[in-house]
């Protein structure tokens, strides 16, 4: 790859379901890395495989990219001029044929005709106590149907008959293959240990290997950043970028670490099984109608979810963990990312989800809770009382369903009122004392939090008690229980006739 070409990069995902935490990390780390150096990040759809194909699965993709604010410079919704950007398109224009006949004429690759029995009958034929699942390579080639082991003339009849035949790569016996990961430096393979990889399918629709390589190519793509688990099927593109376009156009690639759960790979099963999200937002599987929750529903902020993902299998080299997105760009490079599996802790990522709640804008804020709000039936028409709501009660939310519990008595009376926290220590000078304050905040003029304290304390001295003594009281008056943030700040939002008539209602059940 020349210095000078313009940096490209690419996430393909297969519309199959929905959208790991491991995927929307690579498009974050494609994101990243074309900011920092001014390139573009391309979004190209890898339907090749039609029998996997799920109805709305592309859709979805498009609205996780959007929530988490990855948004592809190029893609089916936004193209441009390397379209087009699904890959069942991009077989219709013939394209994929071209290249896969190109090869079987350089000898690089042959026509296999071969029945699923005859698969299945070497599988059992070649099969050994070293060897139970043998693969189509170059040690059972020549036994099987194909334009190897039979004559050109014999080839091209079956051909000349339409019989269905798949094109195979014909991966060299005794060759090592060898390129440089940007994440694990220099990567060695024996190309005798690779299956012959189907690269063109019966029906003329090409697979991932193929299509791949063609892609990037056309597309111009200058660096690929993968999963780790691709790194078997690196020989395989390996040769064909030398066989169809030449080593020095292919990308380089990045080989990310995995993303660990509980028991090795973080996986699907993982977060039914453990109670936490693994995808970016909820996804109902059509044809079972399961349905696997995500981070947005569970109640993330896309600046948490974005963070929390860098984290995984990277840093700057400092003890800086929160990192907004606009910071990553800036600090991101791929030589600090990690090539051993990073481990996915969830209590570690409802950390950051605080972190962000306490900081993100207000009006961001705002935005993400008050549905929530509204859809528990919370009058959320004044939205300036709203923000001031979710400035008190930010610091103590983890998730975003936790403002419903904490900002809630904001918004309703509450229903329960935790007597019992109050009733053992409960005296006829608190009695007193509530009844006082009572008449004293009706005739107040300024309700601000200050002086509604002010007046509290002089009042409780007056009264010979401790303002500490009925602090607790008027909280669950106020609130229902022994939460919530600084009681006067509660009672300046409340207004003064709604504290005054919670304190009247509250008051006969502590006596």
């Amino acid at each position: 790859m020349t210095a000078t070409r313009k940096v490209r990069v690419r996430f393909a995902p297969s519309p199959t379901g929905g959208l790991h935490l491991g995927g929307v990390r690579t498009v974050l780390y494609n994101y990243l890395f074309a900011r920092r150096h001014g390139g573009d990040f391309v979004l190209r759809i890898e339907d090749t495989d039609q029998s996997r194909y799920v109805p709305g699965a592309e859709e979805y993709i498009f609205s996780c990219l959007a929530w988490a604010g990855l948004e592809p410079d190029e893609s089916p919704l936004k193209p441009g001029a390397y379209g087009p950007y699904r890959q069942s398109e991009r077989k219709a224009a013939g394209l994929y044929q071209e290249y896969a006949d190109q090869l079987v004429r350089d000898g690089y690759a042959y026509y296999a005709f071969d029945t699923p029995e005859e698969l299945e009958k070497m599988r059992e034929q070649f099969r050994t106590e070293d060897n139970p699942s043998p693969q189509y390579d170059h040690n059972v080639r020549m036994e099987m149907r194909n334009s190897l082991s039979l004559s050109v003339e014999e080839t091209n009849v079956l051909l000349a008959k339409g019989i269905p035949y798949v094109v195979r790569i014909r991966m060299p016996e005794k060759e090592t293959i060898t390129f440089t990961d940007m994440i694990r430096g220099e990567v060695s393979f024996d190309a005798g240990l690779s299956d012959d990889k189907v690269l063109l399918k019966a029906d003329g629709m090409p697979t991932y290997h193929l299509a791949v390589v063609v892609d990037d190519h056309l597309m111009e793509i200058t660096h690929a950043f993968r999963g780790e688990e691709w790194l078997p099927s690196a020989p395989v593109h390996v040769l064909l970028w030398k066989y169809l376009f030449g080593l020095d156009k292919m990308p380089q690639w990045a080989h990310l670490p995995l993303i660990l759960g509980p028991q090795g790979k973080l996986s699907k099963r993982d977060g039914a099984k453990y109670g936490f999200p693994v995808f970016a937002m909820n996804w109902t599987d059509p044809r079972s109608n399961e349905l696997t929750e995500g981070f947005r529903e569970k109640g993330f902020l896309p600046e948490a979810f974005t963070n929390l993902l860098a984290m995984l299998g990277w840093n700057d080299g400092t003890e800086q963990e929160l990192f907004s997105l606009e910071e990553l760009t800036e600090k991101f490079s791929i030589d600090r990312v990690h090539n051993g599996g990073a481990r996915f802790d969830y209590e570690k990522a409802k950390w950051f989800n605080h972190e962000w709640i306490k900081r993100v804008d207000i009006n961001k804020l705002q935005e993400a809770v008050s549905p929530l709000l509204a859809e528990h039936g919370f009058d959320v028409s004044d939205q300036h009382r709203v923000a001031k709501v979710l400035g008190l009660v930010r610091d103590r939310c983890t998730l975003l369903p936790d403002f419903i519990e904490q900002a809630g008595f904001f918004f309703q009376r509450p229903a329960n009122i935790d007597a019992a926290a109050v009733k053992p220590k409960w005296s006829e000078a608190k009695n007193l004392f509530f009844t006082e304050l009572i008449r004293n905040y009706e005739l107040a003029t300024l309700w601000k939090a200050g002086e509604l304290e002010n007046n509290f304390k002089e009042i409780a001295a007056a009264n010979q008690l401790k303002p500490g003594d009925v602090l607790l009281p008027f909280r669950v008056m106020l609130v229902g229980g022994k939460f919530g943030p600084q009681v006067f700040d509660i009672a300046e939002v409340l207004g003064k006739e709604e504290t005054v008539r919670r304190i009247q209602q509250a008051l006969p059940l502590f006596n």
